[in-house]
């Protein structure tokens, strides 16, 4: 039994680092042209008065990715919204999401993950996942909901298993779009008119730029 336990174990040690080396851009033959998402990173989002202002990356990156943020204020809405996008090699992108990366920075999950939909002019429905965190201080309470999406093509998605979803593309792009949630709002309340009109509005206009268009 050893002897043939002893190769089966070394096969499946083997192709674990190839799957591993692939999803991580560890092989050159899938290394993608590093200027695809430039595009991605480089446009501000743009809906009636919203301005952006970049804001430093806090976020740990892993396998070569590649982050940028921005806090969006409409001074007509009162609404502020950040954005951070993040590309790079689908075993790190697909994997990093804000209920281990949350937890990790001192929030607690208040409502885990769920998939929802949004009709996008354009793009018919997309599918996001959605979830709250807060953390409290002896003085203060944040609480944030996170709604995040992948895309490899024109459209953003949110699979089931986004690590096996994503197995066999050579990078991956990743939205995660944030707002405060006011003190005493219930947990998952109804997306307001002009946080829907953002959303809307940020996943046409990055599914064009992961697009190419």
């Amino acid at each position: 039994m050893n002897k043939i336990a002893l190769p089966f174990a070394l096969i499946l040690l083997a192709a674990g680092a190839v799957v591993h080396g692939a999803t991580t851009r560890r092989w050159a033959a899938v290394t993608p042209d590093a200027g695809r998402f430039e595009g991605l990173h480089r446009h501000a989002v743009e809906l009636g008065d919203f301005q952006s202002t970049q804001v430093p990356d806090d976020m740990p990156l892993k396998e070569k990715s590649v982050a940028t943020n921005r806090r969006y204020f409409s001074p007509q809405r009162n609404c502020s919204v950040v954005v951070s996008v993040i590309t790079g090699a689908p075993g790190s992108v697909a994997t990093h999401t804000p209920d281990v990366c949350y937890p990790g920075s001192g929030y607690k999950v208040v409502k885990s993950p769920a998939r929802e939909t949004l009709d996008v002019l354009g793009l018919g429905a997309v599918s996001y996942y959605v979830a709250e965190f807060e953390k409290k201080t002896a003085t203060t309470t944040d609480r944030q909901r996170v709604r995040w999406a992948w895309a490899n093509g024109g459209k953003w998605e949110a699979p089931d298993a986004p690590r096996f979803a994503y197995l066999r593309v050579a990078d991956l792009a990743k939205v995660y779009i944030v707002t405060a949630v006011p003190p005493g709002e219930p947990a998952r309340t109804a997306e307001s008119a002009d946080v829907t009109a953002f959303m809307s509005a940020a996943f046409a206009q990055y599914a064009d730029r992961v697009a190419g268009r």
